[in-house]
């Protein structure tokens, strides 16, 4: 996305220098020198500046007098004057209609800092009034927000993939970065699966004796408990889309069958005699390396290499930190809604703080600091003091705040820095969640989030036991 600066200006030698000064740091910029030039460029359809560097005395008048008529037109441009002997009935004026003013003569730095923290402003009024109007279409191919980069390529690739009716694939990501956003707009996009269900499943979520039922269904007394038919996933989602959220957890056995459901394109439920005709997309989704898992025996080669007919590797936040200046505007539009509040303005401290932050949690852990501002907001402005990121937490940090986040009772201290893997983490994580809790698994359940069966599932895969036993 182009930066765009409208220089006005008098004095052209000045007006001249400012112009490629701005157009060295990659802005569009425009230069005129009076007030009906200015008019006559901006009711070109030449678009809204972001930001507009002006005097205050030009040659046909004082642009204060007309300032209101042209931001009629330009409503979310920034306005930074540079003054000069100017009366303070004027800098009063100033004060109250633009983001800020230089006084001559002025240091270029602060000229710099002024201009980049107008574009912000500028850039989160647009979206905001953008999000705040947009339709409730939730997964067209713009509802993964971002313009950089790696978010382009991405789009190019979901943009092209609409067209064609691939049988697997396979989506990398770290958690937060929108695996299931992506599928449903996968699906939801393809001209071929759009009108048929969509149907979710997490493999994380499902305890090992039940999975297989969930997947494959079952006939009224296939097993204890099993009372009437069951349609499974895999039957739930003919004609359309399955999504298979944390496929990575899936015990191997269970891999092999669905392996074969694949390849064979039928399923026979759990105590059923006849076996069923599927028509499916699958799209497998995993926060570890599938492949670099088939290499260590963790998971089947042969099920990696038939999902990974077309693998997606969807960009942490860290690593597209300017879709920020999307991704909050969007955040507080849709949390204002949702909460009745009226967040406009993202203070500069807070700006500095997101783009320094590395958001180990990416996008959720952006929606969860967003929520959090919002709803505890008083005014227009986004509370500073919500933010809370935490910094990175280690036992040898001299920082005293780091110190206090890591000694939070109850928490649990990991490195980040890639010396422990996903499966390491999280099996230190459940063991020391049993150790606090000695062993009590319904306890320790209960402290995680999650169930007795998925607690204990785990336990066996990674042969957690008691240092008693």
């Amino acid at each position: 996305m182009h930066k765009k600066m409208l220089i006005i200006k008098h004095d052209t030698e000045t007006e001249t220098g400012l112009a490629k000064v701005y157009r060295n740091k990659g802005w569009l910029v425009e230069a005129v020198s009076s007030i009906s030039k200015a008019r006559e460029f901006l009711s070109n359809g030449n678009g809204s500046p972001h930001v507009i560097l002006a005097n205050l005395g030009l040659s046909d008048g004082k642009i204060l007098d007309h300032l209101e008529e042209l931001q009629n037109d330009i409503p979310f441009s920034e306005w930074i004057f540079i003054v000069e002997n100017a009366d303070r009935e004027d800098l009063n004026k100033v004060d109250d209609l633009a983001y800020d003013f230089l006084e001559k003569p002025f240091d270029q730095k602060r000229l710099d800092n002024l201009v980049a923290r107008a574009f912000r402003a500028a850039r989160c009024n647009q979206q905001l009034e953008h999000y705040s109007s947009l339709s409730r279409k939730q997964y067209h191919l713009d509802a993964y927000l971002g313009s950089s980069e790696p978010v382009q390529e991405l789009k190019s690739m979901l943009k092209e993939l609409a067209n064609v009716d691939i049988s697997t694939m396979i989506i990398n990501g770290e958690t937060g970065t929108g695996k299931g956003l992506i599928a449903r707009i996968l699906h939801h996009t393809s001209d071929l699966r759009k009108d048929g269900p969509l149907v979710e499943m997490n493999c994380a979520g499902l305890p090992k004796e039940l999975m297989e039922s969930e997947m494959f269904g079952h006939e009224a007394g296939a097993f204890t408990g099993a009372k009437s038919r069951h349609r499974g996933y895999m039957e739930q989602a003919d004609g359309g889309t399955l999504f298979m959220d944390e496929i990575g957890d899936m015990p191997m056995d269970l891999q092999a069958k669905l392996l074969k459901a694949i390849e064979d394109k039928k399923i026979r439920r759990l105590g059923g005699e006849r076996e069923i005709d599927l028509d499916i997309q699958i799209i497998a989704a995993s926060g570890i390396d599938l492949k670099e898992a088939s290499k260590k025996n963790e998971f089947r080669h042969d099920l990696y290499h038939r999902l990974s007919v077309f693998c997606l590797s969807l960009p942490p936040l860290r690593n597209r930190k300017n879709d920020l200046l999307e991704l909050v505007p969007n955040l507080i539009a849709e949390f204002n809604l949702q909460a009745n509040k009226h967040v406009k303005v993202v203070p500069d401290e807070t700006w500095k703080e997101f783009m320094n932050y590395d958001w180990p949690g990416n996008i959720r852990e952006l929606r969860n600091v967003i929520e959090r501002c919002v709803l505890l907001s008083k005014d227009e402005i986004l509370p500073t003091r919500w933010v809370q990121l935490q910094e990175h937490c280690s036992p040898t940090s001299d920082n005293p705040k780091t110190q206090d986040a890591c000694n939070v009772e109850g928490s649990v201290n990991i490195p980040l820095d890639g010396s422990m893997s996903l499966e390491e983490m999280d099996k230190y994580i459940i063991k020391t969640a049993l150790d606090k809790n000695g062993f009590n698994v319904m306890e320790t359940a209960r402290s995680l989030g999650t169930t007795r069966e998925t607690l204990r599932y785990r336990m066996q895969k990674y042969n957690i036991k008691s240092d008693k036993n």
